[in-house]
């Protein structure tokens, strides 16, 4: 029978320790990923005031229980340290605007060529 050694026990042993090293993923390693990428989006969705459910709906792969985490540590931290929420400033790419009927055109149109302003009660329109 087979009885290993002291030392290619301890070699094994520190190998196999060095697994992350390599580039080797471990399912612990891929569940602390997604845990701190999910608190990472919710915290930025609200610092921009996105709500939580845009942030859902926004973030479908993401670990809804992460998201949601990092949305309420980032609230809490906005909350003690007076921090307001910043604006996006450039629109989501993938949202698809929405199509103009000829109606809603026409309507468009109209309003452009119609003056901006209204005289005041009282004043008479040069017309």
């Amino acid at each position: 029978m087979f009885r290993p050694s002291a030392p290619l026990l301890v070699l094994m042993a520190l190998a196999l320790s060095g697994c992350e090293r390599l580039g080797i993923e471990t399912p612990e390693l891929l569940a602390q990923r997604k845990e701190a990428e999910g608190k990472a989006i919710g915290a930025a969705c609200r610092h921009a005031a996105r709500a939580i459910e845009d942030c859902y709906t926004l973030n479908k792969k993401a670990d809804k229980a992460a998201v949601f985490a990092g949305w309420r540590e980032m609230n809490d931290y906005m909350r003690e340290n007076q921090i307001e929420p910043v604006a996006p400033q450039i629109a989501r790419a993938d949202t698809p605007a929405k199509p103009a009927s000829g109606a809603e055109e026409a309507a468009a149109d109209d309003a452009a060529e119609k003056p901006a302003a209204k005289p005041a009660k009282g004043h008479k329109s040069e017309t």
